[in-house]
């Protein structure tokens, strides 16, 4: 068995144009004062990583790597979320997801595919050069308008969305597996893989490709009313990343999972501050600890009420907290005797 590494801090809802916020030496600095040991950093802002020159220079990696550790963590692994979401886009959120993009290819669907993929694939040479074996990304959505079925989804319709899903993956999946690097899908709603059974079905689109894993993240199923315990006995050998996030359900009389339109404060369900939410993270650090999970134990702070500062703060101190250093004997192991053929028959009574 072994133990859980953390905790680690996700940069993307921290980033900001003043300091310590602004560079990946400030925020190193920052998160390593809070007690993180790593860092997770997006690849979208080359103040933090340069994703194209870290795919193809060894060189820049190392000196970047030895920049962050000399700040005091090091980079746990790199997020490619909102190039991901790019990768497939349904023409309803055309306009919406356009600022994700590079400016040169905004208003070009096909241009901002094609570009999504690149960056994503950038990201697998990139995590190679690191050191890193996973990355975490978002699916993107081509059905997400289709997920309640009414009206009626024509015949077939899933099925082929699913399969133009995995053309437009499986090129970054080999990728990925030339560079020894796992892409980690975060299961989460507005995407296509949003829960286990549309994983599976996009596991099956692409010939249960070895490096399609998952980012596990409860919040997300909290959200949902999915049994996120359950979830780790059922996947645990495809999830290699983790996000501590908690979250909240209060259903009432006038709204439920679907929320009623209302913002992150209004709603059932909201993202809260590690510990202030209903995530069971005892049984989750167990089950992980069980399945002998050893990746990284990442803050992603997403709270409606608390200040981000003071969400780190204690959310350093939350994941230490949990992570459960594990045993390497049994605690019955003092009363155990040598293996004895004749005398386990003899106990049976098969000689008699």
């Amino acid at each position: 068995m072994r133990t859980l590494k953390g905790p680690a801090v996700f940069l993307a809802q921290f980033m900001a144009d003043d300091e310590p916020f602004n560079s990946i030496e400030a925020m190193a600095r920052w998160a390593a004062g809070l007690g993180f040991k790593g860092i997770q950093v997006p690849i979208g802002n080359k103040a933090f990583v340069d994703v194209a020159l870290a795919a193809g220079s060894k060189d820049y990696c190392d000196e970047l790597n030895g920049r962050v550790a000399a700040c005091g963590v090091e980079i746990t692994e790199l997020s490619t979320h909102l190039e991901g979401q790019l990768v497939a886009v349904h023409p309803a959120y055309d306009e919406v997801f356009d600022g994700f993009a590079a400016a040169e290819v905004r208003g070009n669907p096909k241009a901002r595919t094609e570009w999504a993929i690149q960056q994503v694939t950038l990201a697998a040479a990139a995590s190679a050069n690191l050191g890193l074996t996973n990355q975490v990304s978002f699916s993107g959505a081509l059905l997400w308008p289709m997920m309640y079925p009414w009206p009626p989804r024509p015949a077939g319709l899933v099925e082929e969305g699913f399969a133009e899903l995995a053309r437009r993956w499986r090129p970054i999946l080999d990728a990925h597996e030339d560079a020894g690097v796992n892409v980690c899908f975060e299961i989460h709603p507005g995407e296509d893989l949003h829960d286990g059974v549309t994983f599976e079905q996009f596991l099956q689109a692409v010939d249960d490709h070895p490096r399609a894993n998952i980012l596990y993240d409860p919040s997300h199923f909290v959200l949902q009313q999915l049994d996120y315990l359950d979830f780790i006995d059922i996947y645990h050998p495809r999830i290699k990343m983790f996000h501590v996030k908690d979250a909240e359900f209060n259903p009432s009389g006038r709204a439920g999972v679907y929320g009623g339109y209302r913002d992150w404060l209004q709603r059932p369900g909201r993202f809260r501050s590690l510990g202030d939410g209903q995530v069971d993270f005892g049984a989750i650090f167990s089950k992980l600890a069980q399945y002998d999970f050893d990746g990284w134990a990442v803050l992603e702070w997403e709270c409606c009420l608390k200040h981000q500062q003071e969400g780190a703060r204690e959310g350093a101190e939350f994941i230490k907290r949990h992570i459960i250093p594990v045993t390497d004997k049994a605690f019955d192991d003092f009363a155990a005797g040598e293996s004895d053929a004749a005398a386990n028959r003899r106990i049976l009574g098969l000689d008699r």
